[in-house]
């Protein structure tokens, strides 16, 4: 964070001057008064080396741009963050539980027959945060009035929020895992209590903790993006925060609290490392020690219907979209039909400029799910290949973890400067951490497991191993978690656009369309509608084509 300045090639006492003052045209004598003032022809690692040797006294240094102590505004924010942290916590456990609650009812009583393909958590989890934020807004805050639109005073400023931060999250993990649970009522423990006559609810906390520990690895980014990565969020409630502290002050070159907020996340998300790493163990119990933990296979349950026609015609949906785009022009700027509703001449309408959306839709649909799927690839692949390697991922998944996608993208646009590309590189500095805790975890369980240790025994070399073990038990559950991914990846991407981080106008990018679109979602729903459904498309769509495969693996396997 100390090298931004030079990063960016800017000067940061100007940027500090126009921050203090909004002075477009500071004369050289005052520029000269801050670099003296700020002492910024000490360089870079003597300010960083000052800051640290205040840390133990509890001085923090002084705000460039305010001149107030920075440790009382980073406390004052992070309590505010984490306030927020535990009531959107609350909301993704709910929403977890309310996904897989059936899965939970049907196996705990021997009734499960049929898998469900998870298209509902899909298209939660494919909903927009700050869209999602602007819609709880508007509709229950400034049209029914029962929670507070803006600001932060009391309890009551936290549940729109949350909803909006907990919503999402909560279908992914849900979604995560409902595909796990049937495999843990197919082993013999839960056959053997249900005719021994055990309790549903015995048979189903036992379920859990069988399964929560391949999950909760999945907790750790997402607790971490709750409090320093809403910054969004936090934007659209305009609440006082310590994602928005650090983007503020990223923005001005403050780097006094941008050094003490990143610090802060770092330490957070190495306590919740520790927490979940003992929570797993304590789940996993002596088994995982003694090496006698058996692997979960999931059944070859059948579907209540088959996947492959939703596939198709969520596939024939989209193509139909973008060919119908692609024979329109993007750019063409009518001012005479700005914000029309959809017809004929505009199937999907005209934005705020009087541009066809459907074409905006149809020639940023490569550009979108290509991103997209190029980052999710190189977050996939980097996760697994570090999750693998104990030594070198051990500690640095829960340091990198604590690095919102947003800080991310300030550093590389730093470098890059605000592009698509830039973008994705700052998905890809954070983005493997998911994929590469739960290869860690997955890995740990599989090496703890009977089969795996009587390989060993029959001389088996660390090849086989891999080849018809490790892999096996790691690749599918990364690939599901990647599809799933994919259409957060869009988000995230979205997201960096929504803070002027990612695509610049006038380049048509899904993300981009949501963004430039939001502030007008109220007047004109349809500007967000268009690409808020083809997320939902791109995310049944994945998620199909996952669980077909998936099926059609197990019935080759039984």
């Amino acid at each position: 964070m100390n090298l931004l300045p030079r990063l960016s090639g800017t000067d940061p006492a100007l940027t500090v001057l126009r921050a203090r003052s909004a002075d477009q045209d500071p004369t050289p004598e005052q520029l000269a008064a801050v670099r003296e003032q700020l002492g910024l022809e000490q360089g870079a690692f003597t300010h960083f080396a000052q800051w640290l040797g205040g840390l133990p006294r509890g001085d923090a240094g002084t705000s460039w741009v305010s001149g107030e102590p920075v440790l009382p505004q980073v406390a004052d924010a992070f309590a505010v963050s984490l306030t927020l942290m535990s009531g959107a916590l609350a909301v993704t456990i709910a929403v977890a539980a309310l996904v897989c609650a059936r899965t939970l009812h049907l196996g705990s009583r021997r009734r499960l027959r049929r898998t469900r393909a998870g298209t509902g958590a899909a298209v939660l989890a494919a909903l927009p945060k700050f869209l999602l934020a602007s819609l709880l807004a508007t509709v229950c805050g400034v049209w029914l009035g029962w929670f507070p639109s803006s600001g932060w005073e009391g309890p009551r400023s936290m549940v729109l929020p949350a909803l909006a931060l907990g919503v999402p999250s909560g279908a992914m993990l849900g979604g995560l895992l409902d595909q796990a649970l049937p495999a843990a009522f197919h082993e013999p423990w839960a056959r053997t209590w249900h005719a021994f006559g055990f309790s549903p609810g015995l048979t189903a906390r036992n379920a859990l903790r069988r399964t929560l520990p391949g999950v909760l690895p999945q907790l750790l980014p997402t607790v971490v993006a709750l409090v320093g990565g809403a910054v969004a969020v936090e934007k659209i409630f305009n609440i006082p925060g310590l994602g928005r502290l650090a983007l503020d002050a990223a923005m001005t070159q403050d780097l006094p609290p941008l050094q003490t907020a990143t610090l802060v996340l770092v330490l957070l998300g190495i306590v919740v490392g520790m927490l979940l790493q003992a929570l797993r163990h304590v789940l996993l119990g002596p088994a995982l020690r003694d090496g006698a933990l058996p692997a979960l296979h999931a059944p070859a349950l059948p579907r209540r219907r088959s996947l492959l026609p939703v596939a198709v015609l969520c596939a024939a949906a989209l193509l139909a979209l973008v060919v119908a785009g692609l024979l329109r022009d993007p750019l063409y700027v009518d001012t005479a039909a700005r914000l029309l509703p959809p017809s004929a001449a505009h199937p999907l309408g005209t934005d705020p400029l009087g541009r066809d959306l459907l074409a905006r839709l149809g020639h940023g649909a490569l550009r979108t799910a290509g991103v997209a799927l190029a980052v999710t690839a190189v977050c996939a692949v980097t996760g697994l290949l570090l999750g693998m390697s104990a030594r070198v991922g051990l500690g640095l998944t829960e340091v990198v973890s604590t690095l919102p996608a947003v800080l991310a993208g300030l550093l590389t646009t730093a470098v890059t400067g605000p592009s698509v590309w830039g973008a994705a590189c700052a998905v890809c500095l954070v983005g493997w951490t998911p994929y590469a805790a739960q290869t860690a975890a997955l890995l740990e369980q599989e090496r703890a497991s009977g089969h795996m240790l009587a390989s060993i025994l029959f001389g088996a070399d660390r090849w086989y191993l891999l080849r018809r073990h490790l892999l096996p038990a790691v690749l599918p559950a990364v690939l599901r978690n990647a599809l799933l991914r994919l259409p957060t990846t869009v988000l995230v991407l979205a997201s960096l656009g929504f803070l002027g981080l990612g695509e610049q106008p006038p380049t048509p990018e899904w993300g981009r369309l949501l963004s430039e679109n939001q502030p007008y979602a109220e007047l004109a729903p349809w500007t967000v509608l268009g690409p808020a459904c083809a997320l939902v498309l791109l995310s049944v769509l994945a998620v199909s084509g996952a669980a077909s495969g998936r099926n059609r693996s197990r019935r080759r396997m039984a």
